[in-house]
């Protein structure tokens, strides 16, 4: 099928869909996707165009495409019908294939078949020109599709409309050059007028042409309708108001977007509250701001919290005083209700929660957060005596890790959860490292975030994770697919970062053990340590594969199967430096054949010597090999025994000459089977030299 190509006329396009309010966090995905979707369209209708910008504001999407062709391209269509053979019988009729490839092409009769001959033989052929539709024909489909894909998990009906959309529509615009699309989408009659702010400009305004929609609506409309646009526009405004209160503003990106949702014409109002609320922890104020109001907040040259507020109004008011002094009254309650909890949980010592966590249920399977609480302490005593912190600190912390959930400022805040713990427990007198633990033990909580500082803040942190993993498996519920309610990934490849990047020297099996045997008959799954050992060497690999380490360096070490992430990663370290030398492929392809060499000789019954006997070493480049790997033993090994892989593999790779030369001068399969043997024996001694780091043999492919 060949499309013809002509010079076709090109207009510019208009979507705009008019609406209440849409959800703000939502706007810029949902904006997003109905342009993607009327690319997408626009494509599969072959409907060749120029640019393609999206806006997006609380009351309206729109989609503006720049040079879009009037109509399809004109195609060529060609089917091929039976072989000529097939198609006609001994005395020339046609036969039931041809009429019915005939009568599938909208023909009356085979005589109007063409026919198609090529070195390869004859056929009945349909030839036609297919016109292409007109471009106003297609974009209501395409519209209707687009809004039809969107992401809206729930979809309302607005009076006895039949029309579902995300909110009540109320005008349409589809402006193809100067001229309407004639359509009713969403229960709408398509126009060319759109209208401009909700108090500003209420009124209709008119479009005389798709280019002039943006500045339109900007200039009488008091709409700055690219969302990108508004977003800098209300971030240079909240950063202004923060110089002129003698401090910075600090943006928060996520509600940044969220007030871009919320607003049209944006314009910012500083605020203030006062001083005495400063009393309360910073983290309780700022989180009932920006969750509450929506307000960004201000701190001092040392990142100190002052008693300003920054709002973003949706109007343009003549008496900015009086929406600053609205909402400076607005925000005394939240901020006294944060004050009311810290008075209020102060009063009572945060240990004397630990109760009350037999109240609360972890896991059905595996108990109260009072059990939990228990388990972690023991695991994570264990864990600081193996890192060299103190024990008793350790312990102390686990047993106060929960009991900030009790609490009524976490209770109206979860997400201060371990954040209100380090305050109460500095309060109470707890030893500063305990009460930084309880912070630290949520620590990584995202991907790139910090480690815990603190040696108690890690065996804490670790002894949580551990628990919650073992936990889970033991009882026969590790993650599925997409289903991981405990963050099981997330907290496997936290508890691997402390390990690592902290260089604590932890042996994750025995971990996994100990937790196992802590839990004891709450473990019901069968190989729990296996599996979990497993599950983290599979998070493993998607760190190194987060960081650039190709797969092949990452199964040569766990082909070793090292149970200390830190000595894991020196492992991996080193090996990636190897590959970077110039004797990499070389040593890498020699431990590949050696590995088939010996894999070869077991497979046959040939029991390889323990060690080399020197006196049946006759080839030159056998005995310089044997010498060469007995000088570097002694340079290597202290090495090795030091968890120095870089240089230790580094000096080895000096053996690439000889162990090149012994290949190519010395017969290893000899049919004297004392010499075979002895050169097996030299070949396992260079081999386990390798593998004091990893197995080199995956680095081939």
């Amino acid at each position: 099928m060949n499309s013809v190509n002509s010079v076709a006329n090109c207009h510019d396009l208009l979507i705009e869909i008019g609406t209440e309010e849409l959800p703000p966090t939502a706007l810029k995905k949902i904006s997003e996707a109905f342009g993607r979707g009327i690319a997408e369209g626009l494509k599969a209708a072959d409907l060749q165009h120029g640019a393609l910008t999206n806006y997006a504001s609380p009351r309206r999407l729109a989609v503006l495409v720049t040079d879009l062709v009037e109509r399809q391209a004109d195609k060529k269509i060609e089917r091929r019908g039976p072989a000529l053979k097939a198609a006609f019988d001994e005395e020339g009729c046609p036969s039931k294939a041809a009429t019915g490839f005939a009568k599938s092409c909208g023909l009356a009769s085979v005589d109007e078949l063409e026919r198609l001959e090529t070195d390869k033989g004859a056929w009945l052929v349909y030839r036609a020109e297919q016109p292409g539709q007109s471009t106003a024909s297609l974009v209501p489909g395409i519209v209707q599709t687009a809004l039809d894909t969107l992401p809206i998990p729930k979809r309302m009906r607005w009076g006895d409309l039949d029309a579902q959309f995300v909110r009540p529509v109320h005008w349409l615009v589809l402006l193809f050059g100067d001229q309407v699309i004639e359509a009713e989408i969403l229960s709408v009659s398509a126009g060319r007028e759109t209208r401009g702010h909700r108090f500003h400009h209420p009124q209709t305004m008119y479009l005389a042409e798709p280019a002039g929609y943006a500045p339109l609506l900007e200039s009488e409309g008091y709409v700055l309708a690219d969302f990108a646009t508004r977003r800098e526009a209300v971030r240079a405004q909240v950063l202004e108001a923060g110089e002129q209160l003698g401090g910075t503003a600090v943006i928060d990106e996520a509600l940044l977007e969220e007030v871009t949702g919320m607003v049209e014409w944006p314009a910012a109002i500083a605020g203030n509250f006062e001083e005495r609320y400063l009393e309360v922890p910073a983290e309780a104020l700022i989180l009932t701001m920006k969750t509450n109001q929506k307000y960004f907040h201000v701190v001092d040259g040392s990142g100190k919290l002052l008693p300003h507020f920054i709002t973003v109004a949706n109007i343009d008011s003549k008496r900015p005083e009086v929406v600053r002094a609205g909402n400076e009254r607005v925000i005394r309650p939240r901020l006294a209700d944060a004050e009311f909890f810290w008075n209020q949980d102060r009063k009572q010592k945060l240990d004397s929660h630990i109760e009350q966590l037999k109240t609360i249920l972890f896991q059905k399977a595996l108990g109260t957060l009072y059990d939990k609480s228990e388990r972690v302490a023991q695991l994570a005593g264990s864990i600081a005596t193996m890192i060299g912190a103190n024990r008793e600190w350790a312990e102390r912390a686990a047993w106060l890790a929960k009991c900030d959930l009790m609490t009524e400022m976490v209770g109206e805040f979860p997400s201060l959860q371990g954040i209100m713990g380090r305050y109460y427990a500095l309060h109470d007198g707890e030893p500063e490292e305990v009460a930084l633990a309880q912070d630290e033990q949520y620590l990584p909580r995202f991907a790139g975030d910090e480690l815990p500082a603190t040696p108690t803040g890690q065996a804490l942190a670790i002894a949580d994770k551990l628990d919650t993993l073992v936990g889970m498996f033991g009882i026969g519920q590790p993650p599925t697919g997409s289903k991981d309610p405990f963050a099981l990934r997330r907290s496997a490849l936290g508890l691997l970062r402390i390990i690592i990047e902290r260089q604590l020297p932890l042996d994750l099996q025995a971990l996994v053990q100990q937790a196992v045997e802590i839990l004891a008959d709450r473990v019901t799954a069968k190989n729990v340590v296996e599996q979990v050992f497993d599950f983290m060497m599979d998070r493993l690999r998607a760190y190194y594969k987060e960081v650039g380490v190709l797969p092949e360096v990452f199964e040569a070490v766990l082909a070793q199967h090292p149970t200390q992430p830190h000595d894991f990663d020196r492992r991996v370290r080193a090996v990636n430096h190897f590959l970077s030398l110039p004797e990499a492929d070389s040593l890498a392809a020699a431990n590949k054949r050696i590995a088939n060499i010996l894999r070869q000789a077991a497979e046959k019954g040939i029991k390889v010597p323990d060690a080399v006997d020197s006196a049946r070493l006759v080839e030159p480049a056998e005995q310089a090999l044997a010498e060469q790997i007995c000088t570097m033993e002694k340079a290597v090994i202290p090495l090795f025994d030091q968890r120095d892989y870089e240089p230790a593999l580094a000096q080895l790779a000096g053996l690439r000459e000889t162990v090149d030369q012994f290949f190519d001068e010395v017969m290893v399969m000899a049919d004297d089977a004392a010499l075979r043997d002895n050169r097996l024996a030299l070949l396992a001694q260079l081999q386990n030299l390798f593998l004091r780091v990893a197995d080199l043999s995956h680095l081939q492919g």
